[in-house]
């Protein structure tokens, strides 16, 4: 049975090879189609041509040798027959006319004596008749014409070629001048016509062996061309999957030579572009991840300090000035969005340097949607569908991020009572968060995980940093899911989370949870608290 399946798959392995070498080639047929037409057509022609010449030269040949001795026969033995001849003169007559050279039959047509319509025949009873002479022939041949300085015999020789049972004959008449019998005689042209169908079979043949020489002379001309073609595809192809030192040997100084010399210009154009955009955009994210890390220190110190002038705020002491307790509730917040922007960008410069590393577990998704809610205090602003026993491998601290962010958006843009519902798919658990808001709009849809994008422009400050879903969908990718933003018929906005039952299937090194991966888990525990943020609309 598993012989029978690998001969199915090499069978259609095959055939796939096939058919792509036939794409692939599809620009070789056109060219070998094209030489193969022109090639046909000439050969045609000009086989038809010569067969119409040969033809003609060799009937009009044969039929001219014929001809001139029927009138020489005609002029001496028919000729010297009386008026009125007898059927026995006429017979031997007739046989002495076909013992020529030209092997005709011969019928003689005259009046003897009394009157009577005499016959000689060269073929004896069964030979050649009157019947087998054409109608327009004879009417021909026994007109009668005016003579005149123009015209100076009254009858004339006429001939015509027929075909009786398929072999084609000349047959000609004449009357004898000055009173005699009509004569008629029938050549075959068999030996001619054989001849001519000899010289069709060898034009075929010829017309046939053109047509096979312009085929390998397009196939070769056809591989001479399109080789480079060939490679230059390749390098294109290369190219596209990022293999930017991808370059053409260039030999020769046609036009094929020059397409090599543009493209491998335009390839070290690309790759030294390439090269300075990810040389700055490595220096953009060092930057970035660098003054987030610059930062943490100095706001370490000052979210202690802002801890210590909050809770000064909310003792019952009283000791605060009242006229600098705004700027002291105004420091303690944005120090707070501060701290929480370093965060989510330190976040993002790790998925930008691809360091950010999956640490699974398995998780019930109600029991972490519910401690996500519980640890935010949003139990009486939310409600949860979802039964338990609905488990998947996934990264808690991530999926918690990520919910996070949802819900805390829906709940900060759409209004509660916030609708978080989960059901089961194929192979993947899908978490719908639904507000009953006035929605997203249309224009704003397509930007709402984009970076730092916020829907009002005239509010640019904001509690948001503008990272929160972006930061979410980051989360949802590194596991394999997808996070869509729609609007719900029924009002309020909808997002859609679908993340695949077991993560880890995603993984492509098995090591990546090794020592990368508890180093990756150290530092995502240290910045455990990251993004809690909120995006705008």
């Amino acid at each position: 049975m598993s012989d029978t399946r690998g001969g199915l798959r090499g069978w259609a392995a095959g055939r796939k090879g096939g058919l792509s070498r036939l794409r692939f080639t599809s620009l070789r047929l056109r060219l070998v189609v094209v030489f193969g037409l022109v090639a046909l057509t000439a050969a045609v022609s000009a086989s038809g041509i010569a067969y119409w010449l040969n033809r003609e030269a060799v009937l009009t040949r044969a039929q001219d040798a014929v001809l001139r001795d029927f009138r020489q026969e005609m002029q001496n033995r028919a000729g010297a027959l009386p008026a009125h001849p007898t059927q026995d003169e006429l017979q031997r007559t007739a046989g002495q006319m076909a013992a020529s050279s030209q092997s005709f039959s011969v019928l003689l047509v005259g009046q003897d004596a009394h009157g009577k319509t005499v016959y000689g025949n060269s073929g004896g009873i069964n030979g050649f008749s009157l019947e087998d002479v054409p109608t327009s022939l004879r009417t021909a041949v026994n007109r009668q014409q005016e003579v005149s300085d123009t015209n100076k015999q009254p009858y004339h020789l006429y001939w015509q070629r027929v075909v009786d049972h398929g072999t084609p004959y000349l047959v000609a008449g004449t009357r004898v001048i000055g009173g005699g019998p009509t004569g008629y005689m029938a050549k075959s042209l068999e030996p001619e016509a054989k001849d001519l169908d000899s010289l069709a079979w060898s034009l075929g043949i010829a017309t046939g062996l053109a047509l096979i020489g312009a085929a390998l002379l397009a196939q070769a001309a056809a591989t001479t061309v399109l080789k480079p073609v060939h490679r230059l595809g390749v390098a294109a192809r290369r190219l596209g999957e990022g293999k930017l030192d991808t370059r053409l040997r260039v030999s020769g100084t046609d036009e094929l030579a020059d397409l090599s010399r543009t493209f491998n210009n335009a390839a070290e154009a690309l790759e030294k572009r390439v090269a300075d955009m990810a040389a700055r955009d490595d220096a953009s994210r060092r930057f970035v991840a660098d003054m987030s890390h610059e930062l943490r220190t100095p706001l370490t110190a000052i979210t202690a300090v802002t801890e210590v002038l909050e809770e000064e705020l909310d003792s019952d002491a009283g000791s605060m000035d009242p006229m600098i307790e705004p700027a002291v509730r105004l420091v303690v917040s944005e120090t707070r969005r501060l701290n929480n922007l370093v965060e989510n960008l330190m976040e993002v410069t790790r998925f930008d340097a691809g360091t950010a590393r999956l640490v699974l577990d398995d998780v019930d998704v109600a029991d972490q949607i519910t401690a996500c809610i519980d640890a935010r205090a949003w139990l009486d602003a939310v409600e949860l569908d979802a039964e338990r026993g609905i488990h998947a491998r996934l990264d808690p601290r991530r999926l918690d991020v990520i919910l996070a962010n949802l819900i805390g958006n829906a709940l900060k843009h759409g209004g509660s009572p916030v609708r978080v519902s989960v059901r089961e798919a194929a192979d993947s658990v899908v978490i719908q968060v639904r507000d009953h808001g006035p929605g997203i709009p249309e224009d704003v849809l397509p930007h709402v995980f984009d970076r730092f994008y916020k829907a009002s422009a005239s509010r640019p400050r904001s509690e948001g940093s503008g990272l929160g879903l972006s930061i979410a969908m980051e989360n949802a990718h590194i596991h394999g899911g997808e996070i869509t933003a729609a609007n719900s018929p029924e009002g309020g906005a909808v997002f859609t989370l679908r993340l695949p039952r077991d993560a880890s299937e995603l993984t492509e090194d098995p090591g990546e949870n090794g020592e990368n991966g508890k180093a990756g888990e150290k530092e995502e525990k240290k910045d455990g608290n990251a993004t809690q943020g909120k995006e705008g609309r």
